[in-house]
């Protein structure tokens, strides 16, 4: 009996211990995903070490996120036929495998949150710090406020531990969302240590002066308002919201004014603020090669192979339907498209339901709206943070789907099945 008894808390700090080491390199592998000033990044190399030994320890996917693995399988499958109408294979076999490891990536998001839905939170705390510090970086290198500043900037625009402010700034919206969420919906008192962090990435975002993220934080941020005001049957919450955002919105304003008095933003916000850029409406401008895009896309089934459409044209598809007719052909394109559907449909139905991780499903989907939205406009086929995005709303999914199961015995009136939790 002694001997029983001095097992089982052994086993229990055995069982803490691991979970403390997983959670922490959980932590870690989120805190890169915010450096990738150069490729390979270190979050690819972490991370394809992380989910192999995690695959070999028992990863488990539920059967929920099966059409997440399917779908995403589908469309590298596409790029991989797409690649024999190629010529020239070139650096495609590399491109095709960074693809193939962030279909994984979501996988691997989707499998442990769903398994241990605790892991929400403790990736989005990551998730603000590593976007807290790029956009230090980007803001410190805007400033030139060190010497060697300039490398966190491109164009001269923010562009923090990226290689392009066009990545950068969109990377910031879902650490901006959940800050907001948490800003409207926490206690009064909280509200100065939640702002700081929120006006950092804010400020990131705009000074990247990428249109794309503006209008998705924009959208997210709206979308994330209504939504609260819609779950809440409370009146006085729906006022709180509605005081919230007025007085947001007024910081802001005050803050664009007092930003734009500086040298050189008033004319950078100008030139960018505009709708229509030169590269966009050439002769062969992003516009015009959509049209040229998609009647090759009827002429090459399979598609042409990744990364050629660039080198006709001198300018990559920026545009991320195109982008999957092209490199992906047909199968991918329809792959993606059903992906993107099905995660909207899904995530929507469960939208608003009562469970822990609400908060962290209701950022995720707005900012996962808001990607999907800006790649009419530009490619986010490698993104890493949209495959993130992609995991968090289908282990959402599956947390769902697995507590149906434990209700439905119960409503039957039977003892609910022991299912662990992680």
């Amino acid at each position: 009996m002694s001997a029983i008894a001095h097992d089982v808390p052994r086993a229990a700090v055995n069982a803490k211990l691991i979970a403390l080491i997983s959670s922490g390199a959980v932590f870690l592998g989120i805190l890169l995903s915010g450096f990738v000033i150069s490729e390979p990044a270190p979050y690819e190399l972490y991370m394809a070490g992380l989910i192999a030994i995690w695959a070999l320890f028992g990863l488990r996917i539920s059967r929920a996120a099966t059409p997440l693995l399917v779908l995403l399988v589908t469309m590298n499958i596409g790029g991989m036929i797409s690649m024999t109408q190629m010529a020239d294979l070139a650096n495609t076999p590399l491109y095709l495998a960074v693809s193939l490891f962030l279909a994984f990536s979501a996988v691997f998001f989707a499998s442990i949150t769903a398994v241990q839905p605790s892991l929400y939170r403790l990736i989005f705390i990551a998730y603000v710090v590593s976007a807290v510090a790029t956009s230090l970086l980007g803001i410190a290198g805007y400033f030139h406020a060190f010497p060697g500043a300039e490398m966190f900037t491109k164009y001269d625009r923010a562009a923090g531990a990226f290689q392009d402010p066009n990545v950068f700034g969109p990377f910031l919206v879902l650490p901006g969302i959940y800050l907001l969420y948490l800003l409207l919906t926490g206690p009064a008192t909280r509200m100065p240590l939640l702002a700081v962090p929120l006006l950092i990435i804010t400020a990131g975002i705009f000074f990247s002066f990428s249109r794309g993220a503006w209008g998705m934080f924009t959208v997210s941020a709206v979308l994330l308002t209504g939504c609260l005001f819609l779950q809440s049957a409370s009146g006085k919450f729906r006022l709180r919201v509605v005081v919230m955002t007025i007085a947001a919105l007024a910081l802001l304003v005050v803050a664009m004014i007092v930003i734009l008095q500086l040298p050189g933003v008033s004319e950078m916000f100008s030139n960018r603020a505009q709708l229509e850029q030169s590269y966009d409406t050439a002769r062969l401008g992003r516009f015009a090669r959509y049209g040229i895009g998609f009647q090759m896309a009827m002429e090459h089934p399979f598609g042409i192979g990744p990364l050629v459409f660039g080198t006709i044209f001198g300018e990559d598809t920026h545009d991320i339907w195109l982008k999957m007719l092209m490199d992906y052909g047909w199968l991918g394109f329809v792959s993606f498209l059903a992906l993107v559907l099905w995660t909207i449909a899904a995530g929507f139905r469960i939208l608003l339901r009562d469970r822990p991780w609400q908060p962290y499903l209701l950022c995720a989907y707005v900012a996962f709206i808001g990607n999907i939205g800006l790649g009419t406009f530009i490619d986010i086929d490698h993104w890493r943070h949209v495959y993130l995005l992609l995991g968090l709303i289908w282990g959402a999914i599956a947390l769902e789907y697995r507590h149906q199961l434990l209700l439905r015995p119960a409503l039957q009136g039977s003892p609910a099945p022991a299912i662990a939790t992680g």
